[in-house]
């Protein structure tokens, strides 16, 4: 099905593409079929096998009965989704007037949706696979004075991972998107206007991806630190409810507990933390809260006095100014530590 060039006189059906897409992800008013690859390649088959067994003749009316027996048949035990369902296939009606049309909706199917779906699908949903070889190269070659070099890098190293990795899948699918617009003869401003809009959704899909996987790598860095080693971590206690934010429990050779979070800032949540006050923490035989924090610029010496009297310590980059200055204070002194000295702070409350 080869869509044809532009016919000045009337408007040229490619402009539709936008309609399929948004029609097709559409999750609220619909059932968004567009994010479900094996129901969209059943679809696209079905309709280009119709156009192959019918050369010559009208088939618009059959390709439609196709189309809607596929999705009822899909949904057909789905009682709650039938009204979402109908709409779609009334929506769907009334749009695709044309062989045109059609054409297009299988494009935008079989073509853009499809490949879009799998080019996401293969963007890496965890950014580990890419840090943990390089993290326990840094501790096997530094031992603990390695530590900083694996927390500050951890976020980086999964984030250039990633990326990379979702550079390449924008450049494949890109490139295929582009020869096969060209194979169909069409226009050279058309096919920027579909190209344009693949690369827009799929940033936008990226994008999303990218925002799950941010804020748990560095949760997951003391894992893999306490993993290494080897420190066993407790269970949170029992009935805790607070807005602070732990990653992880540590108990005490006293049989007290040690929060450990580490958070690139506290900018956003150091009132929240504040509200844990010491007689909160010793309800639940918690010693202190441990903060590894990667980026410093904001912590004022007022947090670190208020959060300090409450038993919080915080753990800054060994290069850290905040760190040099607050270590000379004599009352900011006892709120801070190096990141580089944490699993000896924590052996040391945990063995004797």
């Amino acid at each position: 099905m080869i869509l044809q060039p532009i016919n000045n006189d009337i408007k040229y059906p490619l402009n539709m593409f936008y309609i399929f897409y948004k029609i097709l992800i559409n999750n609220d008013k619909y059932i968004a079929i567009g994010k479900m690859p094996k129901i969209l390649k059943r679809i696209t088959a079905s309709l280009m096998l119709v156009d192959i067994l019918n050369k010559g003749r009208d088939i618009l009316s059959l390709q439609k009965q196709v189309l809607r027996n596929i999705i009822e048949e899909r949904y057909s035990k789905s009682k709650t989704k039938n009204p979402n369902v109908q709409l779609l296939l009334a929506d769907l009606e009334k749009e695709i007037t044309t062989q045109e049309i059609m054409d297009v909706f299988i494009l935008t199917c079989d073509h853009i949706l499809v490949p879009l779906q799998q080019a996401i699908a293969n963007i890496p949903s965890d950014d580990r696979e890419f840090t943990l070889n390089i993290a326990k190269a840094y501790l096997d070659d530094k031992g603990k004075e390695g530590l900083i070099d694996v927390i500050s890098l951890w976020d980086d190293l999964g984030v250039k991972g990633c990326l990379n990795a979702e550079r390449k899948e924008i450049i494949r699918a890109f490139a295929t998107l582009r020869v096969l617009l060209t194979n169909k003869n069409i226009p050279e401003n058309e096919k920027d206007i579909v190209l344009t809009a693949f690369t827009q959704e799929f940033e936008r899909r990226a994008a999303q991806k990218r925002k799950s996987r941010a804020g748990g790598s560095l949760e997951d860095v003391t894992n893999f630190i306490f993993d290494y080693f080897n420190i066993k971590c407790a269970e949170k206690p029992e009935h805790f409810q607070t807005d602070i934010e732990v990653d992880n429990w540590i108990k005490t050779k006293d049989g007290w507990l040690i929060g450990i979070s580490c958070k690139r800032t506290i900018r956003e949540r150091w009132k929240q933390v504040s509200s844990a006050d010491a007689s909160i923490l010793s309800k639940f035989k918690i010693k202190h809260i441990y903060h590894i924090v990667t980026y410093d610029d904001d912590l004022s010496y007022d947090k670190l006095t208020l959060l300090g009297s409450q038993r919080h310590i915080f753990f800054l980059p060994d290069n850290s100014r905040h760190l040099q200055y607050a270590s000379n204070h004599i009352g900011l002194k006892d709120y801070v530590k190096p990141i580089s000295s944490i699993i000896d702070v924590i052996e040391l409350q945990m063995y004797n």
